[in-house]
Parts: structure tokens; C-alpha cells; sequence
């Protein structure tokens, strides 16, 4: 269910900063602070364990933030 909402914000946002670019960096910070949080809250496992889950949230935090810049970049490759 998790990797469902992931994809579905990480499109949000692509079309977000396609759209309006500058906009974007907020609802693209809030959610990397929150996978940050997550992560940390994972890692604070002790051993292996911490590594493995805070894991999926630092992939998330990459994911989010490569579609962000993703959509930017769209943006400024357009002809007009």
C-alpha cells in the first residue's frame, strides 16, 4: 500500500513541477522532511535491522525528489 501512495505522490509532483515549478519545492520538501523522518525512525533499530528499515524510506525520499527535478527539467526543455 505504501509503494502505491509513493507513486502516486511521486506523479503528483512531476506533473506539479511541470506545471508550476516553483510551487513545487514545497509539497517536494514536506514530503522528503516526512520519509526523512521515517528513515530515521527505522534506523534507530538496533543493528542490521535499522538499516534495513529505514531502507524504503530513503528510496522513497530519492524517488520523490527525482520526479521533482524530473518535471523541472521537462519544463525547461519545452520549446516556448
Amino acid at each position: 500500500m505504501m509503494l502505491v501512495g509513493i507513486i502516486a505522490v511521486c506523479i503528483v509532483l512531476a506533473v506539479l513541477a511541470f506545471f508550476v515549478p516553483r510551487l513545487s519545492r514545497h509539497p517536494e520538501r514536506g514530503t522528503q522532511r516526512t520519509l526523512g523522518a521515517g528513515s530515521r525512525a527505522g534506523a534507530k533499530a538496533p543493528g542490521i535491522l535499522g538499516r534495513i528499515f529505514s531502507k524504503p524510506f530513503r528510496s522513497s525520499s530519492k524517488a520523490v525528489g527525482r520526479s521533482g527535478s524530473a518535471g523541472r527539467r521537462a519544463r525547461g526543455r519545452m520549446p516556448l
